[in-house]
């Protein structure tokens, strides 16, 4: 029995690998790179590199793009260590990280698919969803749900200098996070994300950044009055 229980294992274990190999080399969709006027920057500052590229140097910085896309993103980065100022999350936590936005109806409801560089080390995925809250004045730390992945590993921890690329590919409800080459989160986000829509984006914290953003393809047609609505303004609201 122990033998047959030994090789059921085994057999899980290698079919799981088997299915991350697969996800890790299957082709992916062709990215559209978005340049510092396609983006909505709704809180710090976002900078154009003479190369292109962007900069963030805030403390806090949150951006959309204001163009409609499929719901996959992937920002291409190089850490250059702490922002000059800090700011505490509302939790009281003094967090560097980087990450995208998915499903960004406004600051109160969206996807979070997160990379954590201190005080620990790890990905993250959070849904905040207040229903019949818009901005942050409304809703400021309300309403995050952590959702737990059904499979993730972890990277060795971000060293300043370093580069490295975070993908978020959110199909239906079923989220993948890939960094650097490596599926490191999957999972699913139930059935509340279908309430709402919006544009993907991007997040970091208490970090200094060089980077590109690159979105999937433009969406012919939204089909969501929400997603039109947030597409057509660009308002600072002050987000946390």
């Amino acid at each position: 029995m122990r033998r047959g229980l030994a090789l059921g294992a085994l057999i899980a274990l290698l079919s799981s690998a088997s299915t991350r190999a697969v996800a890790q080399t299957a082709p992916q969709a062709p990215l559209l790179r978005i340049g510092r006027e396609q983006l909505c920057v709704t809180n710090g500052t976002v900078q154009a590199l003479p190369d292109g590229r962007l900069a963030i140097d805030t403390p806090s910085s949150r951006a959309v793009v204001r163009i409609a896309t499929e719901q996959t993103a992937e920002v291409r980065f190089r850490y250059l260590g702490p922002s000059k100022d800090s700011k505490p999350l509302a939790s009281g936590e003094l967090r560097r990280q980087i990450g995208l936005k998915l499903k960004a109806q406004d600051t109160c409801n969206l996807v979070y698919a997160m990379w954590h560089i201190e005080p620990d080390s790890k990905f993250a995925v959070s849904i905040k969803r207040n229903p019949d809250e818009h901005t942050h004045a409304e809703c400021r730390a309300g309403g995050y749900v952590t959702i737990k992945a059904r499979s993730a590993v972890d990277l060795p921890r971000i060293q300043p200098g370093e580069s490295h690329r975070l993908r978020a590919a959110l199909r239906g409800d079923a989220l993948t996070l890939v960094a650097d080459g490596t599926v490191v989160w999957e999972g699913t986000l139930g059935s509340q994300i279908s309430t709402f829509d919006g544009p993907v984006g991007l997040r970091t914290d208490n970090a200094r950044f060089e980077f590109e953003y690159y979105a999937g393809s433009p969406r012919a047609d939204t089909g969501s009055n929400a997603l039109d609505e947030h597409l057509h303004r660009c308002s600072v609201d002050g987000e946390g």
